[in-house]
């Protein structure tokens, strides 16, 4: 409104710009914008939660972790490496959101037909994954067979590398392994013992962007979040218009006019005839 009577009215000779500080406002506007974003997003994943897919080598304990997280005997855990065929899925809460964990067929090259089956359906499973759990046997360290798992995981996908089976290692080997991989997110836990747990549950949460008190949270649903996202986009456009003054103001009004397109598609429509009605009942023009 203050920009649209800026353009409108230049006979007026007031800025209206500076005289209401609008570009204050639009900062405040954008970080309020943000802090509905971080809300909405944390209400969606209250409502839908995240898929988080255990991969790794056959018998390095994800059928173990599974149980351990589902705190349920729902896969069978044996010494036999491949004794997991297909995927298994079991849904836990951390903090109120919802987790799909899924335990998959150990990846290793095969002849059965039936457990290149299950490691076809892994992949799978692995590339519509939100979070993906690397399990590795800690008293191996990273073999080249996980060097090939780590770089076959999709890009953009969350990924923490586990050392499982801890409770095995002798205490000077424990102490080495917390060297290794220093740029990627490791966790060292015993699936067996429960050593660990803990803190890989707040590493999940902290990669699925949980904040403490969700009193403020939105349901929010996925064309919500696409239309915040864009809103955001066009303030900052603004923000980058504005600060070149009136040289940019049709370009300032109009990402204004984008972000609240955005907008209205979530709270209903504000109208061109809304707009001067704001603009009216503000001020005096003509007089």
């Amino acid at each position: 409104m203050l920009v649209e009577a800026t353009l409108d009215f230049p006979e007026e000779e007031i800025d209206f710009l500076e005289a209401a500080d609008a570009r204050g406002k639009l900062a405040t506007l954008r970080h309020e914008l943000s802090q509905i974003q971080s809300d909405a997003r944390q209400g969606a994943l209250l409502r839908e939660g995240l898929s988080v897919v255990l991969a790794g080598q056959p018998n390095v304990g994800k059928s173990s972790l599974l149980n351990a997280l589902a705190g349920a005997e729902l896969a069978i855990v044996t010494p036999i490496a491949g004794t997991t065929r297909d995927k298994i899925a079991q849904t836990i809460q951390i903090e109120g959101i919802p987790l799909h964990i899924v335990d998959t067929a150990g990846l290793r090259e095969t002849e059965d037909e039936v457990e290149r089956a299950g490691i076809a359906r892994t992949w799978q499973a692995i590339k519509q994954a939100d979070i993906v759990l690397h399990l590795l046997d800690a008293r191996i360290g990273f073999t080249p067979e996980d060097a090939a798992i780590a770089a076959n995981l999709p890009a953009g996908v969350p990924m923490i590398q586990l050392h499982n089976k801890i409770d095995l290692l002798a205490e000077s080997a424990a102490v080495a392994l917390a060297t290794e991989a220093k740029a990627v997110r490791t966790v060292r836990l015993s699936a067996k013992s429960g050593a660990g747990i803990v803190d890989l549950r707040a590493q999940l949460l902290e990669i699925a962007g949980w904040q403490v008190g969700t009193e403020s949270v939105y349901s929010a649903r996925e064309r919500h979040l696409i239309a915040l996202r864009a809103a955001n986009r066009h303030l900052l456009n603004a923000a980058e218009q504005a600060a070149q003054n009136a040289q940019a103001l049709d370009l300032f009004a109009e990402e204004l006019r984008l972000a609240q397109l955005q907008l209205n598609t979530i709270t209903g429509e504000f109208t061109p005839d809304d707009l001067l009605g704001e603009i009216f009942s503000r001020f005096c023009i003509g007089k």
